[in-house]
């Protein structure tokens, strides 16, 4: 009766042991984000120093675009929307405009409040920085595409919510367009600060 008894509390304890270690964060990925130094929408200085210790959800937009990103924007306040109901306080969403020409501080805060944020000052609408400046950034840091089509005021870039350590690290990355998967979102980025 003991060594039953003694045999089920082990067997219950390694249960709960493992069921916490499927909640840990795993990376799929690993791109050091380089270092930068940019302008927010509300005509503030943001750099990768600033962001330290906080992870983070980047994405690449811009506002004269009227296909993918007004979606994504969207897509992006409902996943707020959803961190704020798990409780979870530290956090930033990044958006790096790809148009940084034509996007400047107002007109990056002026798209914003198209779109109700839960909390707007998580959020931090980047531009400050040349096109090509943009396309290495987007290509070393995240392994993405930004480049300006020429002869036209489309540019071409991904899709994707790409998810940011407390080191500066790029860790994941997610569909931010279709079929978002915002309790993934949300679990990983809870998974970073246990």
């Amino acid at each position: 009766m003991t060594r039953l008894y003694i045999n089920s509390t082990l067997l219950v304890f390694l249960f709960l042991l493992s069921g916490c270690s499927l909640n840990k964060f795993e990376p799929e990925l690993d791109f050091e984000v380089k270092d930068f130094d940019y302008t927010n929408h509300r005509n503030e200085p943001v750099s990768l120093e600033s962001l330290k210790g906080t992870p983070w959800l980047a994405m690449f937009i811009y506002t004269r675009c009227n296909t993918v990103c007004p979606p994504m924007t969207s897509n992006m306040v409902d996943v707020q929307t959803a961190i704020e109901k798990e409780g979870i306080e530290h956090y930033k969403i990044v958006g790096f405009s790809v148009d940084p020409a034509y996007d400047t501080p107002e007109i990056l805060s002026n798209y914003l409040s198209y779109y109700p944020a839960e909390d707007d000052t998580k959020w931090e609408l980047l531009t400050g920085y040349k096109q090509s400046e943009m396309t290495q950034f987007a290509l070393q840091s995240f392994n993405t595409v930004a480049k300006k089509l020429t002869g036209s005021e489309d540019v071409v870039h991904d899709i994707k919510y790409f998810l940011v350590d407390q080191n500066g690290t790029t860790v994941k990355s997610y569909d931010g367009y279709n079929d978002v998967p915002v309790e993934e979102i949300v679990k990983d980025l809870k998974g970073l600060q246990e």
